[in-house]
């Protein structure tokens, strides 16, 4: 969300941030950049008001959770605004994903057919003039799988740019892993470090140590600390970057999962090559071509660990990888511009572009008898509570 706001300050966009969550102690700071913001309430026709006051041209809503909020709503009080959806992630990908681990059976794109949360997150896409997907096989899953017109999607990755110096083989030291922990797999990627990777490590390189960094540490997280072993808890960290950098290489063995996993990005971007699993390549880049390695299975996973820490050429092959992923991929002069033109295009012929998503138009009214009464009806329970 902040990269796609800083891309609007840099057109002169005028930003109103509205939420109706509250702030926690890591909130960004967003009246450092000179953005107004707004509280607003779940179930409230003053919404309404609001909205119809500001008169947006463009409404943009983070997650589909908030358009099945505030979309009706906007569409109603604004119909001349353009509605586009930021969905970071595909939710139902990462549930069904995660479901079939807790089953442990394997999963199969088709499985997303079945998922209750699919049926929500496809047809706030339908609803929204556009989606923004920064997973390219995700981009592929949506035309594919769910068969949404591709005039409905667009492709905009994470922007990152490699550092102009990196810090050497010999200046870099021990082992990393970040996320925060209110995140599932998170924390399942920990646990399976704790349970089943990370002790042959330490017997083949007996002077390393694991640290785990992540916002949110509860008491089953923090009771993996032990110093002895190496495997050390330290919450939250106060520059991500800057703890990434110092590490000689991330371990990622995510098992579910979905959209583009930034930890894997910043590692490129300050140099630490990094060992994870075909979900945390996923919509980065092949196996072949990662700054690291990409595996599956636990015994390679171990391996090959010990293999890139132990060889500074490998180390340093791999290491220039990711730099290249980064140029090719994910620059951000790459996707800025076509972001704006789709943008602008969008605003001039906005309803021509909604008389050709029939489907769109048609859950849009079935939201309206749905999703607006329940929220009406919620509203009237509040009122007589007060």
């Amino acid at each position: 969300m902040l990269q796609l706001i800083n891309l609007f300050l840099e057109q002169d966009f005028e930003i109103v941030f509205a939420s109706a969550a509250q702030e926690s102690d890591f909130s960004f700071d967003l009246e450092s950049l000179h953005i107004k913001k707004e509280k607003i309430e779940l179930n409230s026709s003053s919404f309404d008001s609001f909205i119809s006051d500001l008169n947006p041209d463009l409404v943009l809503f983070d997650r589909f959770v908030t358009e099945e909020q505030f979309g009706w709503r906007v569409a109603e009080s604004c119909p001349n605004a353009t509605r586009i959806l930021d969905t970071e992630d595909l939710h139902c990908l990462r549930l069904a994903r995660q479901m079939a681990i807790k089953k442990n059976t394997d999963f199969q794109l088709e499985d997303l057919l079945n998922e209750e949360v699919s049926k929500r997150e496809i047809a706030s896409i339908y609803r929204c003039d556009l989606s923004l997907i920064i997973s390219d096989f995700e981009m592929g899953i949506l035309q594919n799988v769910f068969k949404i017109d591709a005039q409905l999607l667009h492709y905009l990755p994470m922007f990152y740019n490699a550092d102009d110096n990196y810090l050497t083989f010999e200046e870099k030291q021990h082992f990393v892993f970040i996320g925060n922990f209110l995140h599932e797999p998170n924390w399942d990627a920990v646990k399976q470090l704790k349970e089943h990777i990370w002790s042959p490590i330490k017997k083949q390189l007996p002077e390393a140590e694991l640290y785990i960094f992540g916002a949110y540490p509860s008491q089953k997280v923090l009771q993996f600390h032990n110093e002895k072993e190496g495997f050390i808890i330290k919450g939250r960290a106060e520059d991500a970057l800057e703890v990434i950098k110092s590490a000689k290489i991330m371990l990622a063995p995510l098992r579910f999962g979905a959209g583009v996993k930034g930890k894997l990005l910043e590692a490129m971007k300050v140099g630490t090559p990094s060992v994870t699993t075909f979900i945390g390549a996923e919509g980065i880049s092949n196996a072949e071509n990662w700054n690291g390695f990409v595996t599956n299975e636990i015994e390679d996973f171990i391996e090959k660990t010990i293999a890139l820490y132990q060889n500074q050429q490998l180390w340093k092959e791999k290491q220039q990888k990711g730099t290249a992923i980064l140029s090719g991929k994910f620059s951000k002069q790459k996707y800025a511009p076509a972001f704006f033109e789709k943008i602008l295009s969008l605003n001039q012929t906005i309803y021509i572009h909604r008389r050709s998503n029939f489907i769109g138009n048609l859950l849009q009214q079935q939201s309206f008898s749905s999703t607006k009464f329940m929220s009406k009806w919620i509203e009237e329970k509040n009122k007589k509570k007060s």
